[in-house]
Order: C-alpha cells, then sequence, then structure tokens
C-alpha cells in the first residue's frame, strides 16, 4: 500500500448533498467469480478493505478486448454531488505538436497507476461499494471518480517537471 502524500485524493461534496447508498445490481455466475477474485486480490493487496459506511455504489462489468470483463463501480451519482476538479488536462494538439519530427516513440502501460494514490484519510468511506459478497471501500484511488484524472494528472506534471 502506498504512503499517504499530499497528492491523496479528496472527494469535496457540495453543500447540502451526501454520498448515498444504492441498489445492487444481479450478476451472472461468471461475474460472480470474477468479483471473488477481485476482493481476495485486492484485500490481499491492502487496496480495499470492508466497510461500514452509510453510502454504498452498485458494481458492474463491463467488457475487455480479450473476452474477458472489468469490474467497475457505479459512481455516477457520487460524481454527480461532487465538487469538480479544475486541474488542466493535456491538451491533444500540444501534445501532437511537441511529437511533431519525433523518431522514436515510447508507450508506457500505467495499468494499475491510480493505485499508487492513496484515498485521503478519513474520506475512504466515501468509495464504499456494495456486492452480494459485502460491503468495501477503497484505501487507494479506483477508477470512475470525476477528479481521479486531475489528481494523477498533477501527480505526473510533478514527477515528470524536470523532463
Amino acid at each position: 500500500l502506498p504512503k499517504h502524500t499530499h497528492y491523496d485524493h479528496e472527494i469535496p461534496i457540495k453543500e447540502g448533498e451526501s454520498p448515498r447508498f444504492n441498489k445492487i445490481y444481479g450478476l451472472n455466475p461468471r461475474q460472480m467469480d470474477t468479483l471473488d477474485e477481485y476482493l481476495k486480490e485486492n484485500l490481499r493487496k491492502g487496496y480495499i478493505r470492508p466497510s461500514t459506511s452509510p453510502a454504498g455504489y452498485p458494481i458492474l462489468f463491463v467488457p475487455k478486448k480479450n473476452g474477458k470483463e472489468r469490474l467497475c463501480v457505479d459512481y455516477r451519482q457520487l460524481n454527480d454531488i461532487t465538487i469538480k476538479n479544475c486541474y488542466p488536462l493535456p491538451l491533444i494538439s500540444e501534445l501532437r505538436d511537441a511529437l511533431a519530427g519525433a523518431n522514436w516513440f515510447t508507450a508506457l502501460d500505467l495499468k494499475g497507476a491510480y493505485n499508487l494514490i492513496r484515498i485521503k484519510d478519513g474520506e475512504e468511506w466515501k468509495t464504499a461499494f456494495r456486492t452480494r459478497r459485502g460491503h468495501y471501500e477503497y484505501l487507494v484511488m479506483p477508477f470512475g471518480l470525476t477528479n481521479a484524472p486531475a489528481t494523477f494528472q498533477n501527480m505526473i506534471n510533478d514527477v515528470l517537471r524536470e523532463f
């Protein structure tokens, strides 16, 4: 589990709003098996923990190109009440211009990179998700949160600033 840093992801909620408890979506037997694997692996890594949060969002599965399915938490309701982080993301046109004339390129797969960023201490309950196997919350930044790209971009910009 990564250490807490000043990049820890915070989930500011609009005044008068609060995260909610939502119904669980149905899953087929194959998805239940995938869920069991996901929970086992992420509990082992310390990325999630059992939760008693008053909030909870349902999970669903999205097909991947390789035929498997990816577990996603449906954070749409949470995202609707989250105050948006306006940290600027890179402009594609500027990136394209910066690469013009280059002969060599490197492709990096940052799979799991969000797991390098902790959820701010005390904010974990807002990430809670519900399954038929229990109620859990993230200790690291999951995909699907509206401000996750801004938090990640801020960290990447600082890491790569001198380059």
